[in-house]
């Protein structure tokens, strides 16, 4: 069967950084049968003077340093060389929209991604006013550079690629897929520290167990991230199921 490959242009100071992540498990496979594409450009390859200078002072004054818009634009504008149109260019930055799932299967539709890694306080916003299409962030929080943010975007989009993953559409099983954190998993043995695998999972019922995930999908998303429900497409007997799950609630705490 033939699939289609996927290409990445990751842009960074710090190239070296991807070698280990980004040549192991998953990811290795997907370049290895040629469904990943992935190309780093160091950002200092495209500075002109013989320091190899990528950041300057910040106009205004203030701590630390900004990146310089000409390298960085440079390095863009040679990694959308021959690109499609609508080719999205993403800064990773601690401003962008939070990634999701839903975000990663749409950047898995893609030909070509470039990925932009901020470093210092930021990059000079005339590159995002010039050639960003999209920025994204993993987290309220700051990292020290968009590397890190960079690798899990390229995990998470990575293996929505057809044929990348084992067993066909097992990425739409996974947690957040369709709203819904998966239930807990068990392999061998059977019994561990007096602990055993749910008899439902060894008695060979796929409907009854496909019934059990979901139930148990559906409690742990009640328990731990309540708000992915306000969103979720439920039937009615999954609806019903909620409302039993907060009968148990109430009636423990009044117990």
């Amino acid at each position: 069967m033939n699939y289609n490959s996927l290409r990445i242009d990751v842009l960074t100071l710090f190239p070296a950084m991807f070698q280990g992540p980004m040549t192991e498990s998953m990811l290795w496979k997907a370049r290895d049968r040629g469904l990943l594409d992935l190309r780093l450009h160091d950002i200092r390859d495209f500075t002109t003077d013989k320091h190899r200078t990528a950041d300057d002072i910040p106009y205004g004054g203030g701590g630390g340093m900004i990146m310089k818009p000409e390298p960085v634009v440079a390095a863009i504008e040679h990694a959308l060389i021959d690109a499609p149109p609508g080719t999205p260019v993403i800064l990773m930055t601690p401003q962008g929209r939070v990634f999701s799932h839903r975000i990663a299967v749409e950047l898995s539709r893609h030909e070509r991604l470039v990925l932009v890694c901020g470093r210092y306080e930021g990059i000079d916003d005339r590159v995002r006013q010039l050639l960003i299409t999209d920025e994204l962030s993993i987290g309220d929080y700051v990292l020290t550079g968009g590397e890190l943010p960079a690798m899990v975007v390229i995990d998470a989009v990575v293996r929505h690629i057809p044929g990348v993953l084992g067993a066909e559409g097992a990425a739409n099983s996974d947690s957040h897929a369709d709203g819904i954190l998966e239930g807990p998993h068990f392999t061998r043995p059977p019994l561990f520290h007096g602990l055993s695998v749910p008899q439902v999972l060894q008695d060979g019922d796929h409907g009854k167990v496909a019934r059990w995930r979901r139930e148990q999908g559906l409690r742990r998303t009640w328990e731990r991230r309540p708000d992915l429900l306000l969103t979720a497409e439920l039937t009615e007997d999954e609806r019903y199921l909620l409302g039993r799950f907060a009968d148990e609630d109430s009636r423990r705490a009044t117990g």
